[in-house]
């Protein structure tokens, strides 16, 4: 063997060594200073879960705006929603404020859209009807 390696292999020996003893480097998941009854893990998923959480309002907002179920697909409100609600089983299984709040805010955002969307879509049919007959 060549001196190179040996050196080579006596560095990765030495490093895997020393990092062996680092257990106190990893961050431990301590009280947000903001807010002391939360964890930091805690807010970072509260932040993350807003911008998923409201990914659907744009959409029930342009609805509820122009009071037409134009361009609205229900279908994906649906699904995403009644995979929410698995989220928020989740969230109860493993006990975490942000997975379970967010969600279920989610879970109403979803069905919302398509209450919205049932709504529009029988007003549209009977202003349709009423052209009709008349």
């Amino acid at each position: 063997m060549s001196r190179s390696n040996r050196t080579k292999i006596a560095l990765v020996l030495l490093n895997l060594s020393a990092l062996t003893g680092c257990q106190d480097l990893v961050p431990r998941d301590t009280q947000s200073l903001l807010v002391p009854y939360l964890t930091r893990s805690e807010i970072l998923g509260l932040v993350a879960g807003f911008g998923t959480t409201f990914a659907a309002a744009p959409d029930l907002l342009a609805m509820l705006k122009r009071r037409s179920s134009a361009g609205m697909k229900p279908r994906m409100a649906a699904i995403t929603g009644a995979f929410q609600i698995l989220w928020v089983y989740y969230g109860l299984l493993i006990a975490s404020r942000p997975v379970i709040v967010w969600n279920v805010i989610a879970v109403l955002v979803n069905f919302l859209s398509v209450g919205a969307y049932v709504y529009f879509v029988r007003k549209e049919r009977a202003q349709q009807q009423k052209a009709l007959e008349s």
